[in-house]
Protein backbone atom coordinates (compact mmCIF):
# COMPACT_ATOMS: atom_id res chain seq x y z
CA UNK A 1 0.00 0.00 0.00
CA UNK A 2 1.26 3.66 -1.23
CA UNK A 3 0.37 6.85 0.28
CA UNK A 4 1.26 9.63 -2.16
CA UNK A 5 1.00 12.92 -0.09
CA UNK A 6 0.15 15.46 -3.36
CA UNK A 7 -0.10 19.23 -4.66
CA UNK A 8 -1.34 19.76 -7.98
CA UNK A 9 0.57 18.99 -11.65
CA UNK A 10 4.10 17.52 -10.46
CA UNK A 11 2.17 15.40 -7.98
CA UNK A 12 -0.71 14.30 -10.63
CA UNK A 13 2.39 13.59 -12.87
CA UNK A 14 4.55 11.46 -10.37
CA UNK A 15 1.12 9.46 -9.31
CA UNK A 16 0.30 9.05 -13.26
CA UNK A 17 4.31 7.59 -13.32
CA UNK A 18 3.48 5.41 -9.66
CA UNK A 19 -0.04 3.70 -11.53
CA UNK A 20 2.13 2.15 -14.07
CA UNK A 21 4.72 1.13 -11.80
CA UNK A 22 2.44 -1.25 -9.28
CA UNK A 23 -1.27 -1.70 -9.20
CA UNK A 24 -3.06 1.60 -9.26
CA UNK A 25 -5.39 0.61 -6.79
CA UNK A 26 -2.38 -0.07 -4.17
CA UNK A 27 -2.42 3.87 -4.65
CA UNK A 28 -3.90 6.44 -1.97
CA UNK A 29 -3.13 9.99 -2.81
CA UNK A 30 -3.70 12.00 0.12
CA UNK A 31 -4.85 15.71 -1.84
CA UNK A 32 -4.05 19.04 -0.61
CA UNK A 33 -7.24 21.34 -0.26
CA UNK A 34 -5.96 24.40 0.93
CA UNK A 35 -6.08 25.90 -2.12
CA UNK A 36 -10.21 25.31 -2.90
CA UNK A 37 -11.99 28.11 -3.35
CA UNK A 38 -15.77 29.26 -4.05
CA UNK A 39 -16.28 31.38 -7.19
CA UNK A 40 -19.28 32.15 -9.08
CA UNK A 41 -20.38 30.43 -6.14
CA UNK A 42 -18.97 26.92 -7.05
CA UNK A 43 -16.61 24.97 -4.55
CA UNK A 44 -13.41 24.24 -6.69
CA UNK A 45 -11.00 21.75 -5.81
CA UNK A 46 -7.93 22.49 -8.20
CA UNK A 47 -5.30 20.18 -6.97
CA UNK A 48 -8.02 17.10 -6.67
CA UNK A 49 -9.13 17.90 -10.09
CA UNK A 50 -6.23 18.42 -11.70
CA UNK A 51 -4.91 14.74 -9.96
CA UNK A 52 -8.23 13.36 -11.70
CA UNK A 53 -8.12 15.03 -15.05
CA UNK A 54 -4.17 13.55 -15.42
CA UNK A 55 -4.77 9.78 -14.11
CA UNK A 56 -7.86 10.13 -16.55
CA UNK A 57 -5.18 10.99 -19.32
CA UNK A 58 -7.53 13.72 -19.84
CA UNK A 59 -5.45 16.79 -18.44
CA UNK A 60 -4.64 19.68 -21.14
CA UNK A 61 -0.97 18.67 -21.36
CA UNK A 62 0.04 22.26 -22.22
CA UNK A 63 -0.81 24.15 -19.24
CA UNK A 64 -1.07 20.68 -16.71
CA UNK A 65 -4.26 21.71 -15.68
CA UNK A 66 -7.50 21.80 -17.16
CA UNK A 67 -9.61 19.37 -20.01
CA UNK A 68 -7.13 18.71 -23.13
CA UNK A 69 -9.68 20.03 -26.44
CA UNK A 70 -11.79 22.77 -23.89
CA UNK A 71 -13.81 25.08 -25.36
CA UNK A 72 -14.81 28.42 -23.21
CA UNK A 73 -17.66 30.15 -24.25
CA UNK A 74 -18.86 30.32 -20.90
CA UNK A 75 -15.71 32.64 -20.09
CA UNK A 76 -16.05 34.64 -23.29
CA UNK A 77 -19.67 35.33 -22.53
CA UNK A 78 -18.79 36.24 -18.89
CA UNK A 79 -16.14 38.56 -20.30
CA UNK A 80 -18.96 40.67 -21.83
CA UNK A 81 -20.77 40.92 -18.21
CA UNK A 82 -17.44 42.19 -17.20
CA UNK A 83 -17.71 39.88 -14.81
CA UNK A 84 -14.86 37.88 -12.97
CA UNK A 85 -12.72 35.89 -15.47
CA UNK A 86 -9.38 35.91 -13.83
CA UNK A 87 -10.57 32.40 -12.83
CA UNK A 88 -10.89 30.46 -15.85
CA UNK A 89 -12.78 27.62 -16.14
CA UNK A 90 -13.66 25.92 -19.25
CA UNK A 91 -16.80 24.75 -20.29
CA UNK A 92 -16.49 20.88 -19.80
CA UNK A 93 -14.88 21.70 -16.56
CA UNK A 94 -17.72 23.92 -15.42
CA UNK A 95 -19.64 20.26 -15.09
CA UNK A 96 -17.33 18.88 -12.22
CA UNK A 97 -17.55 22.38 -10.12
CA UNK A 98 -21.86 22.18 -10.65
CA UNK A 99 -21.80 18.71 -9.73
CA UNK A 100 -19.58 18.87 -6.41
CA UNK A 101 -21.46 22.35 -5.50
CA UNK A 102 -24.61 20.55 -5.85
CA UNK A 103 -23.61 17.37 -3.77
CA UNK A 104 -22.14 19.42 -1.43
CA UNK A 105 -25.26 21.15 -0.35
CA UNK A 106 -27.02 18.24 -0.39
CA UNK A 107 -24.99 17.01 2.55
CA UNK A 108 -22.82 14.78 1.10
CA UNK A 109 -18.43 15.02 2.04
CA UNK A 110 -15.82 16.21 -0.05
CA UNK A 111 -14.67 12.86 0.43
CA UNK A 112 -18.06 11.02 -0.84
CA UNK A 113 -18.06 13.14 -3.90
CA UNK A 114 -14.61 13.06 -4.89
CA UNK A 115 -14.92 9.37 -4.84
CA UNK A 116 -17.90 9.73 -7.61
CA UNK A 117 -15.41 11.70 -9.55
CA UNK A 118 -12.82 9.49 -9.40
CA UNK A 119 -15.15 7.04 -10.67
CA UNK A 120 -17.01 9.08 -13.51
CA UNK A 121 -13.16 9.37 -14.93
CA UNK A 122 -12.32 5.37 -14.30
CA UNK A 123 -9.62 6.55 -12.32
CA UNK A 124 -7.75 3.43 -10.03
CA UNK A 125 -5.72 4.62 -7.29
CA UNK A 126 -8.14 6.56 -4.40
CA UNK A 127 -7.85 10.52 -3.67
CA UNK A 128 -8.58 11.34 -0.31
CA UNK A 129 -9.03 14.67 0.41
CA UNK A 130 -7.05 15.40 4.04
CA UNK A 131 -9.83 17.12 5.70
CA UNK A 132 -13.86 17.55 5.10
CA UNK A 133 -13.33 20.95 6.80
CA UNK A 134 -12.53 23.98 5.20
CA UNK A 135 -8.88 24.45 5.06
CA UNK A 136 -8.06 27.60 4.06
CA UNK A 137 -4.30 28.94 2.47
CA UNK A 138 -3.34 32.73 3.07
CA UNK A 139 -0.40 34.79 2.59
CA UNK A 140 0.85 37.67 3.26
CA UNK A 141 2.30 40.29 1.52
CA UNK A 142 3.47 43.94 2.12
CA UNK A 143 1.67 47.03 0.21
CA UNK A 144 2.69 50.97 0.44
CA UNK A 145 3.99 49.70 4.03
CA UNK A 146 0.86 47.60 5.36
CA UNK A 147 0.17 43.57 5.32
CA UNK A 148 -2.15 42.54 2.79
CA UNK A 149 -3.74 38.87 2.75
CA UNK A 150 -3.80 36.80 -0.28
CA UNK A 151 -6.36 34.10 -1.14
CA UNK A 152 -4.23 31.13 -2.09
CA UNK A 153 -5.94 31.71 -5.98
CA UNK A 154 -5.52 35.39 -5.86
CA UNK A 155 -1.61 35.18 -5.05
CA UNK A 156 -1.41 32.34 -7.65
CA UNK A 157 -4.02 32.64 -10.60
CA UNK A 158 -4.90 36.42 -10.58
CA UNK A 159 -1.24 37.95 -9.78
CA UNK A 160 0.31 35.21 -11.26
CA UNK A 161 2.80 34.59 -7.63
CA UNK A 162 4.59 37.97 -8.47
CA UNK A 163 4.14 39.91 -4.95
CA UNK A 164 6.60 38.44 -2.25
CA UNK A 165 5.44 36.91 0.58
CA UNK A 166 6.13 37.60 4.35
CA UNK A 167 4.18 34.78 5.96
CA UNK A 168 1.51 32.14 5.02
CA UNK A 169 -0.90 30.96 7.15
CA UNK A 170 -4.45 28.78 7.19
CA UNK A 171 -7.69 29.58 8.04
CA UNK A 172 -9.96 27.50 9.93
CA UNK A 173 -7.72 25.15 11.60
CA UNK A 174 -9.88 25.61 14.81
CA UNK A 175 -11.36 22.19 15.04
CA UNK A 176 -10.12 20.72 11.74
CA UNK A 177 -9.64 17.13 11.40
CA UNK A 178 -8.15 14.72 9.32
CA UNK A 179 -10.75 12.39 7.67
CA UNK A 180 -10.51 8.51 8.79
CA UNK A 181 -10.10 7.41 5.69
CA UNK A 182 -6.52 9.43 5.21
CA UNK A 183 -5.81 8.78 8.92
CA UNK A 184 -6.21 4.89 8.82
CA UNK A 185 -4.49 5.21 4.84
CA UNK A 186 -1.59 6.40 6.50
CA UNK A 187 -1.14 4.33 9.43
CA UNK A 188 -1.43 1.12 7.36
CA UNK A 189 0.61 2.45 4.40
CA UNK A 190 3.86 0.50 3.75
CA UNK A 191 5.15 3.34 1.44
CA UNK A 192 5.05 6.95 2.11
CA UNK A 193 5.79 9.81 -0.45
CA UNK A 194 5.86 13.11 -0.25
CA UNK A 195 5.21 13.77 -4.14
CA UNK A 196 7.55 16.39 -5.75
CA UNK A 197 4.79 19.30 -4.89
CA UNK A 198 5.23 23.07 -3.91
CA UNK A 199 6.75 22.20 -0.26
CA UNK A 200 5.42 25.15 1.62
CA UNK A 201 1.87 25.92 -0.77
CA UNK A 202 1.35 21.95 -1.45
CA UNK A 203 2.35 20.13 1.34
CA UNK A 204 2.47 22.42 4.10
CA UNK A 205 -1.45 22.06 3.74
CA UNK A 206 -1.55 19.29 4.21
CA UNK A 207 1.05 18.48 7.32
CA UNK A 208 -1.13 21.19 9.08
CA UNK A 209 -3.94 19.00 9.55
CA UNK A 210 -3.59 17.93 12.85
CA UNK A 211 -2.38 14.24 13.63
CA UNK A 212 -0.67 13.92 9.94
CA UNK A 213 2.76 15.95 10.19
CA UNK A 214 2.69 12.93 13.56
CA UNK A 215 1.82 9.89 11.87
CA UNK A 216 4.76 10.85 9.09
CA UNK A 217 6.98 11.56 12.09
CA UNK A 218 6.07 8.03 13.88
CA UNK A 219 6.50 6.07 10.81
CA UNK A 220 9.67 8.56 9.30
CA UNK A 221 11.56 5.17 8.57
CA UNK A 222 9.37 4.74 5.60
CA UNK A 223 8.98 8.40 4.15
CA UNK A 224 10.79 9.68 1.17
CA UNK A 225 10.19 13.09 -0.01
CA UNK A 226 10.99 13.92 -3.53
CA UNK A 227 12.52 17.48 -4.38
CA UNK A 228 10.81 19.72 -7.07
CA UNK A 229 13.48 22.14 -7.13
CA UNK A 230 16.16 20.97 -9.49
CA UNK A 231 19.83 23.19 -9.65
CA UNK A 232 18.00 26.03 -7.42
CA UNK A 233 15.31 26.50 -9.76
CA UNK A 234 11.63 25.33 -9.56
CA UNK A 235 10.27 22.91 -11.81
CA UNK A 236 6.96 24.59 -12.60
CA UNK A 237 5.40 27.32 -10.15
CA UNK A 238 6.42 29.81 -7.14
CA UNK A 239 8.38 27.05 -5.08
CA UNK A 240 12.09 28.13 -5.20
CA UNK A 241 10.96 31.79 -4.85
CA UNK A 242 9.08 31.38 -2.06
CA UNK A 243 11.15 29.58 -0.67
CA UNK A 244 13.83 32.14 -0.57
CA UNK A 245 10.99 34.57 0.34
CA UNK A 246 10.67 32.50 3.80
CA UNK A 247 14.09 32.11 4.02
CA UNK A 248 14.11 28.17 3.93
CA UNK A 249 16.31 28.00 1.39
CA UNK A 250 15.40 27.42 -2.56
CA UNK A 251 16.99 24.26 -3.49
CA UNK A 252 17.27 20.36 -2.56
CA UNK A 253 18.89 20.63 0.66
CA UNK A 254 16.21 23.46 1.84
CA UNK A 255 13.62 21.12 0.42
CA UNK A 256 15.44 18.24 2.89
CA UNK A 257 15.77 19.84 5.89
CA UNK A 258 12.33 21.27 5.50
CA UNK A 259 11.18 17.50 5.85
CA UNK A 260 13.82 16.78 7.91
CA UNK A 261 11.54 15.40 10.86
CA UNK A 262 9.57 13.59 8.69
CA UNK A 263 11.41 11.63 6.02
CA UNK A 264 14.15 9.47 6.42
CA UNK A 265 15.46 9.58 2.40
CA UNK A 266 15.07 12.11 -0.31
CA UNK A 267 15.17 12.02 -4.16
CA UNK A 268 17.23 14.65 -5.69
CA UNK A 269 18.23 15.47 -9.33
CA UNK A 270 21.77 14.46 -11.10
CA UNK A 271 21.99 18.40 -11.49
CA UNK A 272 22.37 18.46 -7.41
CA UNK A 273 24.49 15.95 -6.98
CA UNK A 274 26.87 18.15 -5.00
CA UNK A 275 24.04 18.11 -2.13
CA UNK A 276 23.99 14.77 -1.41
CA UNK A 277 26.52 14.71 1.61
CA UNK A 278 25.33 18.01 3.33
CA UNK A 279 21.41 16.12 3.08
CA UNK A 280 22.87 12.93 4.23
CA UNK A 281 25.18 14.23 7.00
CA UNK A 282 21.47 15.98 8.23
CA UNK A 283 20.64 12.25 8.77
CA UNK A 284 18.86 11.34 5.38
CA UNK A 285 19.46 9.40 2.95
CA UNK A 286 19.68 10.47 -0.63
CA UNK A 287 18.99 9.38 -3.98
CA UNK A 288 20.55 10.94 -7.52
CA UNK A 289 18.26 10.36 -10.41
CA UNK A 290 16.51 12.13 -13.38
CA UNK A 291 13.61 13.86 -11.27
CA UNK A 292 12.07 16.04 -14.63
CA UNK A 293 9.13 14.41 -15.77
CA UNK A 294 9.18 15.47 -19.18
CA UNK A 295 7.05 12.67 -20.60
CA UNK A 296 5.54 9.54 -19.63
CA UNK A 297 8.30 7.28 -19.01
CA UNK A 298 10.51 9.78 -17.10
CA UNK A 299 7.16 10.00 -14.86
CA UNK A 300 7.68 6.33 -14.53
CA UNK A 301 11.69 5.85 -13.78
CA UNK A 302 10.96 8.59 -11.37
CA UNK A 303 8.36 6.70 -9.52
CA UNK A 304 10.26 3.31 -9.98
CA UNK A 305 13.76 4.73 -8.09
CA UNK A 306 11.52 6.50 -5.63
CA UNK A 307 9.76 2.71 -4.71
CA UNK A 308 13.41 1.52 -5.06
CA UNK A 309 14.34 3.53 -2.20
CA UNK A 310 12.07 3.63 0.51
CA UNK A 311 12.40 -0.09 -0.02
CA UNK A 312 15.88 -0.67 0.06
CA UNK A 313 15.98 1.48 3.62
CA UNK A 314 13.22 -0.55 4.87
CA UNK A 315 15.16 -3.45 4.51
Amino acid sequence: MISILSGGVGAARFARGMSQVVDPEEISIISNVGDDEVIHGLHISPDIDTMIYTLAGAINPETGWGLKGETWHTMEALAEYDGITWFRLGDRDLATHLFRTQLLTEGESLTEITDKIRKRWKVKPRILPVTDDSLKTVLYTIVDGEERKLSFQEYFVQYAHRPTISRIDYEHLAGLTATTSVIETLEAAEVIIIAPSNPVLSIAPILAVPGIAEILAKNRDKVVAISPIIAGEAVKGPAAKLMAELGLGPSALGVANYYRKLISAIVIDHKDSDLKEQIELSGMRALETDTLMRNAPASMNLAASTLKLVIRDLN
